[in-house]
């Protein structure tokens, strides 16, 4: 007899160890078997848990899989409806604690990783899955920042989830032992709303004659720089 009625009142961080510990159990047995090998009875076997029990927590077994995603995007969801910070660095940091707590859980991540690249149809997934993060911090923008341009907001969450999702795929790949403090300051290089990040350095293009001689070009230089800081200054 599993622990049925434990997992029924279970609520908050109790249900989400719960939920996980079968996620685990499973990406063990798609890791070991194969996926389409792998029945639901023996991941509910393995789980502790009865064949009920697992379709109370999950619709299927590709739903269990991500189960984890639900419970980052509902946290993600509930820091953002609080958060003080500006709308724009409020999804960074949301990001970046998503991030945060994919390294707490990395043995997941990892195993996950290996099963979705060789099931198609999981790799459809988890392209689901990434959208609808992008579509969170999308609408949170459109409700916190109703005057920003549509594209500009949908551009930059794109950044912040492509980021995000580039430096774990490389963290559970092995490649990289990148941590929230680099994702965070590549989350702080992405435009706001269009605009340039504060003290990012802009490109400045120069075109002269090609027989002018130096001493007159770095002269050209030199006043056009000057006249170019003047003009941001005020």
């Amino acid at each position: 007899m599993d622990n049925e009625e434990s997992v029924r009142r279970a609520g908050g961080a109790e249900l989400v160890r719960f939920r996980l510990g079968v996620v685990d159990e499973a990406l063990r047995l798609f890791a070991d078997q194969g996926y389409e090998a792998t029945s639901v009875d023996e991941i509910a076997e393995a789980a502790g848990i009865s064949r009920r029990t697992f379709f109370r927590q999950f619709r299927s077994k590709e739903d269990v899989i991500f189960a984890d995603h639900e419970a980052q995007l509902v946290a993600a969801q509930e820091y953002l409806q609080q958060s003080p910070l500006d709308p724009w660095d409020a999804i960074c940091e949301a990001a970046v604690q998503v991030f945060e707590r994919f390294t707490r859980w990395r043995d997941i991540a990892e195993r996950r990783y290996h099963v979705v690249r060789r099931v198609p149809a999981l790799r459809d997934r988890e392209i689901v899955t990434v959208f609808r993060y992008d579509r969170l911090f999308t609408d949170y923008l459109r409700e916190r920042q109703p005057d920003s341009p549509d594209l500009a907001r949908v551009q930059f969450t794109a950044a912040v989830t492509a980021t995000h999702n580039y430096l774990l795929r490389r963290m559970v790949r092995g490649e990289s032992a990148a941590g929230t403090a680099d994702l965070r300051a590549e989350l702080s290089a992405i435009p706001r709303g269009g605009r340039r990040p504060a003290g990012e350095d802009e490109l400045v293009l120069a075109v002269f004659r090609r027989d002018l001689p130096a001493r007159h070009v770095a002269e050209l230089l030199s006043q056009r720089l000057g006249s170019l800081a003047e003009t941001t200054a005020d």
